[in-house]
Formats: C-alpha cells, structure tokens, sequence
C-alpha cells in the first residue's frame, strides 16, 4: 500500500494543570498565578485547589475551566436550574449572593479607582430578587427532524445548539410557569417546522408573546394562536420578518415608572429588571437633586425611562435618542402622561451634535444612559456645556472607568458610586455614579 506524507501539523495535547484560586474576577472566574502568568479559570472559586482543562495559552495569561475540584470553598454553593453549565443563560449559579455582589464591587472599584488616580469605593448596591427577576427574554424555536419534536430554549454555552427548557428560574414566574403550555400550543402548529423565535415580555398590564415565524402562518395555525392567547390573557404579535411586527389580540404593553405610564413595543429596549429599575430611577432623581427652574438633558434616553420621571419635577427636559422609533415612543409617552415640558430628539450622539437644535439650549443638568461603547462622542459637549451635576449610567465598567478621566479633568468629581445588580448570576455589571462639580 501507498502511504503519502501529510505535513498537516498534529493537534498539541491539551495541558491539564493544578492550581489553587486567589480571586474571583467580575465575570465570575476564578483567578490565580501559573508559571508567572495570570490563570483565569471558569467554574473556580477563591481558596479552591482545582484541575484545571486549559483552553487557551498566551504569553501573559491563560484560560481554562475546572475539571475537577480537589478542596470545596464554603461559598460554592449548588445551581438552582439543572440546566446550569450547560445552558449559556447564567454563569454564577454556584457562586454565593455575597460573593457575587463582592466580586463585581471589587472590580468596579478597582476600574474606577485606576481611571480616577485615587481610591474610589461603592457607596451602595441597588438590588431586587435573586431569582425570577427577568421580565423579558427571547427563547430559540428548532424542529428537530430526528426526534420529531420542537426544541425551545436557550443557546448552549458557545454553540448555536438549544438546551429545551420547561422552566427558567431568572424569569419572572408568570413567564416562567407559562412555557410548557406555550411549546405545546405551537408544537401543535402546521408551520411547527418554520418557526424562529419567541419573545416574552411581562409588562404591568399584560403577557406579551411575539413569534418570529419564517413562512406566513396558515389560516388554521393564526387562530390557534389566537385562541392560545385570548385563553392566556396575552397579548400576541406576529414577526414575519425582523423588521415588521403585526398585533393579533390584546393590549398595548406598558409598564409603571413613578406613577406614569410608559407603553412600548415589543422591539423596544426596557430594563429587564423591574425592581432594581424603579430603584435606579429613584436614586438619579435624588442624586440630581432638581429643583422646578433645572433644565436637563438626558442623553441616550430610550423611549423616556428617565426622562418622564425627571419631567415630573424640573422645569423642562430634553431627551435624546439615536433610535428614531424610540423617540417616537418617547414622544407617545410625553403626551399620554400630559407632560408638556418634556420633548424628544433623534440623533446619532456618536456624531457632532453641534448645529442640533437641542444643542444650543442651556442645561444645568445631565443624565446619560449609553450602550456598552460608551459615550466617548458626546462628553465634551458635556462638559462645554458645565452642568452642576451629571449622573452616569453604565453596563460596561471598561468604558465607564475610560470616559471619568475627561470628566474629572474638567474639574468634576465622582461623588457617589452605585453598583447595580440588574442581572444575578450572570456576569453582567451595571452601575451609576453621580459627578459634581463645585
């Protein structure tokens, strides 16, 4: 027989190491010290002696996961939903409350504090429950043509593979409860094998179900639909493609914030946690301390979770928006809650703003709510225009630390630092920090 040579380079085994953690990073990782080399290891806690898998070797650091746990931590605790590890949902199940909250306070402050050249410390974390928290999600539809079945679920951790679920023990319960009888209704459809997603959202006066479907649904299959939802008390959108949304039944979602109202859409963006919202929203209010002659601005303001609220006490608000549907919505709100001092703008706030209408009015104070990029784009605007006082808004701590500097080289100081613990047992890191100047 003919053997040809393959210069194809043989895979390197995978090293397999021991090594004992000295922290807890904010993401949930263990952290510890391998051969002068930062290790971070998924599914460690500190004081825990671990094998760890690696699955990534850098020159300065590591990655890898514990495959085996030789000495327990005391705050390792067990995983709620029996899906955990493999679901891709949550990444701190088996990590105490305490050492959560720890964990993500120590790495707010250490960004802060190096972003500010002094020590920075929370003064508080803002938090609601630990379990059944989420208002909203968005589960992946697959039919599985071996089993014959419809899978609904979450994606695997780094797979596009669905872990089916029957229960979510982040989801508020009314959701959560409601998902067995939800796959059932639409296993039972004639598109069953064209479906793409489902969203479910809870709002304050109604269940919302949008169903993302990728073929038009039959006669047959709307009034299942229908009948499922009217039986439910839902409200039901259709999603024929990404862009379109169509109301079957029920009403238009809202949910209460300071005694208004706020209706939106099911492709609006609202914060997922109601009770650590409405205490996030109360602690701006009081942080910026308005008075009725303030005149604020509030940038990247969505469809007015802020801008409504602060409506309510100074004399006029300005709120801006990059998403011009959202400023419609805002605009909606404004006028439904009778608030005649509150007005809404489109605009791209990664842009120069200046020849912006709203741009050239004076505020004496600031609120910004920006996605995880930042606000890099608009802070010197911030500060030419010298409000008293600004309250930030941050789900990403790299870029919170990064646009302080500017704003402490103008003379601000961070006055007050909150972390908010919007997502429990996940990774995420959300916080607020108030600026003043004197």
């Amino acid at each position: 027989m003919v053997q040809f040579y393959s210069s194809a380079k043989r895979a390197a085994p995978r090293k397999e190491l021991t090594v004992t953690i000295e922290a807890l990073d904010g993401f949930g990782q263990g952290v510890a010290k391998h051969q002068g080399k930062t290790l971070f290891v998924a599914g460690a806690l500190p004081g825990e002696k671990v094998q760890v898998l690696l699955s990534e070797d850098k020159r300065h650091y590591a990655r890898g996961k514990a495959t085996r746990i030789l000495t327990r931590s005391p705050e390792r605790q067990s995983p709620v939903c029996p899906h955990f590890g493999v679901c891709g949902g949550c990444q701190q199940q088996h990590v105490s409350e305490k050492l959560q909250q720890q964990s993500k306070r120590e790495a707010l402050e250490r960004q802060l504090s190096h972003a500010c050249g002094q020590p920075l410390q929370v003064d508080e974390i803002i938090r609601g429950d630990s379990w059944h928290y989420r208002r909203r999600a968005r589960l992946s539809l697959r039919w599985d043509p071996r089993q014959q079945v419809l899978e609904m679920g979450f994606r695997r951790q780094g797979s596009n593979a669905i872990v089916s679920i029957a229960q979510c023990p982040v989801m508020v319960q009314p959701l959560s409860e409601l998902l067995p009888e939800i796959q059932a209704c639409l296993s039972d459809l004639e598109a069953v094998r064209d479906l793409g997603h489902l969203e479910l959202v809870q709002a304050d006066n109604t269940r919302v179900m949008v169903l993302r479907h990728l073929k038009p649904l039959s006669a047959s299959d709307q009034q299942k639909l229908e009948r499922f939802s009217q039986s439910h008390q839902l409200t039901l959108f259709f999603a024929p493609d990404s862009d379109s949304l169509q109301l079957l039944c029920g009403e238009i979602p809202y949910y209460q914030s300071d005694k208004l109202k706020l209706y939106f859409s099911p492709q609006d963006f609202i914060q997922v946690n109601d009770k650590v919202n409405q205490q996030m929203v109360a602690t701006a209010l009081r942080w910026l301390d308005l008075q009725p002659g303030d005149r604020v601005l509030d940038l990247f303001c969505g469809m007015g979770n802020f801008t409504l609220p602060l409506g309510r006490v100074a004399e006029s608000i300005v709120g801006v928006e990059g998403v011009s549907a959202l400023v419609r919505q805002g605009t909606y709100n404004a006028q439904q809650n009778g608030m005649q001092n509150v007005t809404f703008w489109q605009h791209d706030l990664d842009q120069d703003v200046s020849g912006q209408p709203w741009a050239e009015q004076g505020f004496t104070k600031v609120l910004l709510d920006p996605a995880r990029g930042g606000a890099a784009g608009i802070l010197s605007h911030i500060i030419a225009l010298a409000p008293q006082r600004i309250v930030y808004v941050s789900c990403n701590p790299a870029t919170l630390a990064r646009d302080s500097e500017p704003l402490l080289a103008a003379g601000y100081t961070a006055e007050q630092v909150v972390m908010l613990d919007m997502f429990p047992h996940t990774s995420h890191l959300e916080s607020m920090v108030l600026f003043s100047r004197p």
